[in-house]
C-alpha cells in the first residue's frame, strides 16, 4: 500500500510558476511509475506528465509540453511537477499517482494509488 500526499498548489497569476510535490509513504517509490493528472471543474481527469521508475524517461501531454517538468527523488520518496508559464486553462485539481508498471503510461487505469489532489488556480 502506498499513501500519496500532494502539496504546493495555490493561486498564481498568468505566466507565473508553481512547484507541486507528491510525498509517498508506505512503500518505496522507486518501484512505481509516477504520473501527474489534473481535473478541471466539469471535466474528466486528464493526463499531464509521467516519469519512469528510475527517472530517466518522461512524457508529457501536448498541452503542458515545454512548460511543465516532472522529476523524482527516490531517496526522498518524492515526485515533483515544476509548472512554468501557467495559463488560466491550467486551473484544476492536480493529482499524483503511482503505478506498478515497467514503462511510462498515460492511462488512468494503469495507476494503482492516488493522492487527494491539490488545487491550482491561475488568474487571468
Amino acid at each position: 500500500q502506498v499513501q500519496l500526499v500532494e502539496s504546493g498548489g495555490g493561486l498564481v497569476q498568468t505566466g507565473g510558476s508553481l512547484t507541486l510535490s507528491c510525498a509517498a509513504s508506505g512503500r518505496t517509490l522507486s518501484s512505481y511509475v509516477m504520473g501527474w493528472f489534473r481535473q478541471a471543474p466539469g471535466k474528466e481527469r486528464e493526463f499531464a506528465a509521467a516519469i519512469s521508475r528510475s527517472g530517466d524517461m518522461t512524457y508529457y501531454a501536448d498541452s503542458v509540453k515545454g512548460r511543465f517538468t516532472i522529476s523524482r527523488d527516490n531517496a526522498k520518496n518524492t515526485v515533483y511537477l515544476q509548472m512554468n508559464s501557467l495559463k488560466p486553462e491550467d486551473t484544476a485539481v492536480y493529482f499524483c499517482a503511482a503505478g506498478r508498471r515497467l514503462f511510462i503510461t498515460t492511462r488512468r487505469e494503469d495507476y494503482d494509488y492516488w493522492g487527494q489532489g491539490t488545487q491550482v488556480t491561475v488568474s487571468s
